[in-house]
């Protein structure tokens, strides 16, 4: 795995957004780096939408947020001094199976990503417990990287 073939994996969110500053605070400027910019997209679960049509349109809002937010996050990593041609976007759509960190976590394999870069959201013990952590499931469950969480 090469530690400068960088996966920061984002959910558009401000503690996202943290992960992303960080990533482009530390690697400013630096030679040979290749970042990708990861994010796993769900659909809207179709009970919660009263016909076909707001379900569809939920969907074209969220497909909308998530790349304004790409957008901001490699202007805020070019910004940072990383060269526009060395950043590169992803978007992975993804079912209940596997989970999200999963999912991460085989993109991370399969690109020969050294170095994972994640936010974290703070939950608290009860809410981990109950729902889970992606970053506390990626910092276990990574295998020939190093694990960034930026809180």
């Amino acid at each position: 795995m090469d530690f400068k073939n960088i996966l920061i994996s984002v959910d558009s969110s401000d503690n996202a957004m943290r992960a992303v500053d960080y990533a482009g605070t530390i690697l400013a400027n630096s030679q040979g780096v290749r970042v990708t910019l990861l994010y796993i997209e769900r659909a809207p679960n179709r009970d919660r939408y009263e016909d076909e049509a707001a379900w569809l349109n939920q969907c074209r809002l969220d497909h909308e947020r998530v790349f304004d937010f790409l957008k901001s996050a490699r202007g805020r990593l070019v910004a940072a001094g990383i060269p526009d041609s060395a950043v590169f976007e992803r978007t992975v759509l993804c079912s209940a199976e596997p989970s999200i960190a999963q999912t991460i976590l085989d993109v991370q394999q399969e690109g020969g990503f050294g170095t994972l870069v994640v936010g974290r959201r703070g939950l608290t013990k009860g809410e981990e417990f109950l729902f889970g952590s992606v970053s506390n499931k990626l910092v276990h469950n990574a295998k020939n990287c190093a694990v960034w969480v930026v809180q």
